[in-house]
């Protein structure tokens, strides 16, 4: 079980900017079409990437077997903590929308999912991360523990071991 519910790190960027491009694609969806039942597979989306990284979810099962490994441009690896906690903003902003849909309705939960399309757009289309940056502050004000993203700023250690060159032209 350790395996099903673990998040990867490192993560091939190539894969979490093909996610953050999917919610970007959903997110418009619901808000263009008034398709409200689509904040059910966004919230579920995030919750299983949280909880399992991409094993638990179909969009991350394209991300890592599909698109990724095609978006030859954007491949490198980039630590998972950071990325995990992208993805718990995800989370917490979807079910926030569900949770205003069933209550109040789509006119006020449309509103959150704005901010999601934000972040996702920066994401999926310049590889900025807030989700990442926002772990990095909170790192950086000791509110989250170094030792929990130790090689968040270098990586060279996971390459060398996964058999990878390490080198300035890489």
């Amino acid at each position: 079980m350790k395996r099903l519910f673990s998040f990867p790190n490192p993560v091939n960027d190539a894969a979490a900017r093909s996610v953050a491009l999917g919610v970007v694609f959903m997110c418009l969806l619901a808000l263009v079409t008034s398709w409200a039942w689509l904040l059910v597979p966004l919230t579920y989306g995030f919750v299983a990437r949280v909880a399992s990284g991409p094993t638990l979810s179909p969009l991350g099962q394209f991300a890592t077997r599909v698109s990724g490994p095609r978006l030859v441009a954007w491949q490198r690896f980039v630590p998972g903590p950071p990325k995990r906690f992208a993805q718990a903003i995800g989370a917490v902003l979807t079910s926030a929308a569900s949770v205003t849909w069933f209550v109040v309705g789509w006119s006020a939960a449309r509103w959150i999912l704005i901010p999601l399309v934000i972040a996702a757009s920066l994401e999926g289309f310049f590889g900025y991360c807030l989700g990442c940056t926002i772990f990095g502050w909170l790192i950086r004000a000791q509110l989250i523990p170094e030792s929990v993203c130790a090689d968040c700023g270098d990586l060279s250690k996971r390459y060398a071991a996964a058999g990878y060159s390490v080198t300035a032209e890489n």
